[in-house]
């Protein structure tokens, strides 16, 4: 019996599923590349906010800061005035934001980055000139602005959750009051205290080190500030560390302000639209950044009411436009201000005949 050697025959061409599967894989491939930078960018807000919520308790609230205990302020009904242009332009641009990720899709949200990223740092940046206004200083520079809220970070102006910052020159950079901050970040969302800490101390590393280098830029292209060669008395290119020591001064303390800073991004910027085309969470960046804007925000409305007086505070609430009313405005001063200005005292104890069967309850302030 003969048998017959079977030939095995090998197509020229792969099957059209094939071919697909392999460019959807690349397709994959090309979107995750492309998200890599997006997808830092959330994990550092997200874990900004997961490091806020994990420490926000009585430990580290306003009232138990010793700068603001002491904090008042002289103000005249100008004043009041322009708080309250401040606070509005704050709370409307607050309002704006809330409105996209509430009412938004996750396409819409997605193509809203173009002006969410500017609103959560403007309604923040509006409610910290109020603040600042409170303290003497009473100027929109944004340089002098952030110089000085910087020094009140370091003074403890701030509640534990946000008074961390990074100081140090080029190279050389600290992290303070965030002990974890050492440990690698990773590419994941954050899960513990850990990964949060150490995301946001890697945020606040590559912002400083980005504010280090356009500050020598700017030192280098003038004249007068330029640190030149002691040979040829040109600017020079290369600089070592102790270059770099001499400017250090310039570049003030990194604080959160300075990480939110890094949302102003233009419409027309080709930064933005890495984000908008990346294949990341949207929904969950938008309410990162809403807790971000409102704890920030209630922070500095509570030092507002403090200068002004609960009451007056409590009337400049009640008088607010049709489309504040009755909405996070009011939230925050049952939530936030109120509990830390008129917090609500303990429950009087039972009479006497009561205590062998019941004992007292206490309600702790918020």
């Amino acid at each position: 019996m003969t048998t017959q050697e079977e030939t095995r025959i090998i197509p020229l061409n792969p099957p059209v599923a094939a071919i697909a599967d392999e460019q959807q894989q690349k397709l994959a491939d090309k979107t995750w590349r492309k998200s890599i930078l997006a997808q830092v960018f959330l994990n550092y807000f997200f874990a900004i906010n997961y490091h806020i919520r994990k420490n926000d308790d009585a430990l580290g609230g306003l009232q138990n800061l010793p700068f603001f205990r002491s904090h008042q302020a002289q103000l005249s009904e100008a004043d009041v005035t322009a708080l309250t242009k401040m606070l509005h332009t704050s709370w409307s641009t607050e309002y704006a934001l809330r409105a996209t990720a509430e009412l938004g899709d996750e396409n819409f949200l997605r193509n809203a980055l173009h002006w969410t990223f500017p609103q959560a740092y403007h309604a923040i940046w509006s409610g910290l000139q109020a603040f600042l206004y409170t303290t003497g200083v009473r100027s929109n520079n944004g340089q002098l602005m952030r110089r000085e809220v910087g020094r009140l970070v370091v003074k403890n102006a701030y509640p534990r959750p946000v008074s961390f910052y990074a100081a140090g020159a080029y190279g050389d950079f600290s992290i303070h009051r965030l002990p974890l901050a050492g440990y690698k970040a990773g590419l994941h969302i954050a899960s513990q205290e850990i990964d949060a800490q150490a995301q946001v101390g890697q945020f606040l590393r590559t912002t400083r080190k980005m504010q280090a280098q356009w500050t020598r830029a700017q030192v280098q292209t003038n004249p007068n500030t330029a640190i030149r060669s002691q040979k040829t008395g040109r600017p020079l290119d290369k600089w070592t560390a102790a270059h770099w020591q001499q400017i250090t001064w310039r570049l003030g303390y990194t604080t959160i302000f300075d990480l939110l800073g890094r949302l102003r991004i233009s419409q027309t910027s080709r930064e933005i639209e890495r984000y908008v085309e990346a294949d990341i969470d949207f929904r969950l960046f938008h309410a990162s950044l809403l807790n971000i804007v409102s704890y920030l925000n209630g922070v500095h409305e509570t030092y507002v009411a403090k200068a002004l007086g609960l009451e007056r505070y409590r009337q400049l609430v009640a008088e607010l436009p049709l489309h504040l009313q009755a909405g996070f405005v009011q939230e925050r001063l049952r939530t936030r201000v109120e509990p830390v200005l008129a917090p609500t005292p303990p429950s009087a104890p039972p009479s006497a005949p009561a205590l062998a069967t019941e004992a007292p309850h206490y309600r702790m302030a918020a």
